[in-house]
């Protein structure tokens, strides 16, 4: 039985002593990367920054147990819950409205990037070849949002900014991932074919997206028979590696098929989840989501010494060399993309600049800025093969490769990331108001309660002191557009408690109706919608409490 995080030395330890001190090991990053988590929300910095560092701190500590990560892990447990509860949460008419601009850097910018680093990496590593050079450009060219937005939350910038980047995020890692297979297998084998590489890049994204809208239907299918909180969450967990894994199997996109699936069942969850299991999930799945993230970004950190080390024929001045040239290569290239692609589209085209009216220059300075490298580049850096196909011949640079990830990983993340919100500032940037829209929101849901309480007036005659109480209620939130809280007094009738639960429950199914209506023609945005609909979840649960 392998390890859950790989080998660890000594290498005297028997098989079970191994794996006791690998489980001690991931208990062990987890308090710290909590810790740290928490350190960070009282300074004010994004939380991935401090656990990189302080997983590079805890890596040099002198006859501490060398961690191995294992690829695989990553690539399996990791990066599928991400990928999905990013899909989940995303803002289905935000990403249709910014489709252009996200296609544009997920898509363009990712191969521009890959072809920019491999012939610099080409030209400054003697030795290096082609493949193994656009191999490296692959691994470093998916941006991670996570620290990114995790600046935006704290400081507010406008809602096209993070939709844009979220998009961003969503379908790069399924480019970035597609060229860095090709790249390797051109690598390892000796052959490379473009136009196959082109048509399988087109095949694996088609069939990717298809898989997972067709496992989004069966996870929502199954969600709505189970209405049950903790085997509904638990189903969630289970959903993305299912996924993700069948998909690569077939040869065919997991990130995709997972993306996709998550977007189908975060888009249909209002409709096909109870109040509970939505309130459940999404607590649960914040948890999870901390523990992924917390253990990933310190093992950033914690890798470097054993990287390092294979590095010893190399001097510390040519590696600090290599590290900040590839490093610029991406940060600049970024910038070089951003701008131009931002203008030059609405300047030659009449249909663009209508659809899309031209956005701030310092809007597109901070989608520019924020390029933050993290997961998907670290699980590919790390699954480079050993060798080539004989079996013998090494891979070319391998440990230097993965040091330039690393690397890449820390200038990014620490260097840009600890400079976005001085940036933010620096430039007077301000988030979008939607106060006014949430408030409309409200305001409608209101109305069609009054509404619902007037119909439920004629229907339930005997319970008028419940309908008036009622009606004044909901007639106040209407007038205020606020939320009223208040202790409900229930009869000791069974059967009254149950018809009183039932014209609640009537007038917050009206509610949420109405609610999802005015998604679903884009009268409100998914942040609002979801903001609206937990609170229309948490009255409900008050009231079967």
């Amino acid at each position: 039985m392998t390890p859950i995080l790989g080998a660890i030395e000594p290498a005297a330890v028997t098989e079970a002593d191994a794996t006791v001190m690998a489980v001690g090991a991931i208990i062990i990053l987890l308090l710290a990367a909590t810790a740290l988590a928490l350190l960070a929300r009282r300074i004010g910095i994004p939380y991935p920054i401090l656990l990189v560092l302080g997983g590079l701190a805890i890596g040099f500590i002198p006859g501490l147990p060398t961690i191995e990560l294992q690829p695989e892990l990553v690539f399996l447990l990791f990066l599928p819950p991400i990928l999905f509860g990013a899909g989940y949460f995303t803002s289905l008419r935000d990403f249709r409205r910014n489709l252009r601009a996200i296609t544009f850097l997920s898509v363009g910018l990712v191969i521009f990037t890959t072809v920019s680093v491999a012939i610099v990496a080409q030209a400054i590593i003697p030795g290096l070849g082609w493949a193994a050079a656009f191999a490296l450009g692959a691994i470093v060219a998916p941006p991670d949002a996570v620290a990114a937005t995790s600046v935006f939350q704290r400081l507010g910038v406008p809602r096209r900014v993070v939709s844009i980047l979220e998009g961003e995020s969503l379908v790069n890692d399924a480019t970035a991932l597609v060229a860095y297979r090709a790249a390797v297998i051109a690598t390892v084998t000796g052959a490379f074919s473009l136009s196959n590489a082109g048509l399988t890049f087109v095949a694996v994204g088609v069939g990717g997206v298809a898989f997972g809208l067709l496992a989004g239907i069966v996870i929502s299918w199954v969600l709505r028979h189970v209405d049950d909180p903790v085997f509904s969450v638990v189903l969630t967990f289970l959903a993305p590696v299912a996924t993700y894994l069948p998909a690569e199997q077939f040869g065919i996109s997991g990130v995709l098929a997972t993306v996709a699936a998550g977007i189908w069942v975060g888009r249909h969850a209002p409709r096909e989840m109870s109040s509970s299991v939505r309130v459940a999930g999404v607590a649960a799945w914040q948890v999870l989501l901390f523990i992924i993230n917390g253990t990933v970004f310190i093992l950033i950190g914690v890798q470097l010494p054993s990287i390092l080390a294979g590095l010893s024929d190399r001097t510390p001045a040519e590696l600090i060399g290599l590290a900040a040239t590839i490093s610029a290569v991406v940060i600049i290239v970024r910038i070089l993309w951003v701008f131009p692609g931002t203008y030059v589209p609405r300047v030659l085209s009449k249909a663009v600049r209508d659809s899309e009216p031209f956005p701030p220059p310092k809007n597109a300075a901070i989608v520019a800025w924020a390029g933050m490298r993290g997961v998907v580049s670290l699980a590919a850096a790390l699954a480079l093969p050993l060798t080539l196909a004989d079996g013998v011949t090494p891979f070319p640079e391998r440990d230097l490769l993965i040091f330039l990830a690393f690397a890449v990983i820390l200038a990014t993340l620490v260097g840009q990331g600890l400079t976005l919100p001085f940036f933010i500032r620096a430039l007077g940037v301000v988030a979008d108001g939607d106060d006014h829209e949430e408030a409309h929101a409200r305001m409608a849901a209101a109305e069609a309660a009054v509404q619902r309480i007037e119909e439920l007036a004629e229907e339930w005659p005997g319970h008028l002191e419940l309908i008036d109480a009622l009606r004044a209620q909901y007639g106040h939130r209407a007038s205020h557009v606020e939320m009223h809280h208040g202790d409900d007094t229930l009869d000791e009738q069974e059967q009254e408690l149950l018809e009183h639960r039932q014209i609640r429950g009537a007038v917050i199914d009206a509610e949420r109706e109405a609610l999802n209506q005015m998604r679903e023609r884009g009268a409100v945005s998914d942040d609002v919608f979801r903001r609206v609909e937990r609170d229309l979840d948490l009255e409900e649960l008050r009231m079967e409490a």
